[in-house]
């Protein structure tokens, strides 16, 4: 019987196989997926920091995993950052573990509610989190067709 991990590589070495595709995974927290090798085809590694010890702890195993398994592209994205002091926490761990942040989004009440109750959050449109999103998904596609 197949495991999840290995339908899991066999979709990802699939899909980027092909030429200029695309691929977003969100991954459960943790480092179980990368030492399965789920990771195996993965060209840029995305590891989210929240403002948490036990959360840059894992941020930062997730990001040397990734290099032991030659991971060419390292990145790290704050979140649910709320305020200067989530903010400056995160910095000054990632600089300190060497992570580059890519991005920084903000604590938003509505994703938190949302998440609660198990439904997809209503947001307006001037929310801060979604708007971080998407300047951090457009900093990624302007960095990916760098040559």
């Amino acid at each position: 019987m197949c495991s999840a991990h290995a339908a899991v590589r066999h979709l990802l070495g699939g899909l980027l196989a092909e030429e200029r595709v695309v691929t977003v995974v969100d991954m459960e927290a943790g480092l179980e997926h990368l030492s399965r090798g789920t990771g195996r085809h993965v060209d840029t590694l995305l590891v989210v920091m929240e403002p948490y010890y036990k959360a840059l702890e894992t941020a930062r195993r997730c990001a040397e995993l990734g290099r032991e398994l030659g991971i060419p592209r390292i990145l790290a994205v704050a979140n649910k950052l709320r305020g200067e002091e989530d903010r400056g926490a995160v910095r000054q761990y990632a600089a300190a573990h060497g992570l580059q942040l890519a991005g920084e989004v903000p604590f938003d009440a509505a994703l938190q509610q949302a998440d609660q109750r198990g439904t997809a959050p209503e947001l307006t449109p001037g929310s801060a989190a979604p708007a971080a999103v998407r300047s951090l998904a457009s900093a990624l596609n302007v960095a990916e067709a760098r040559p």
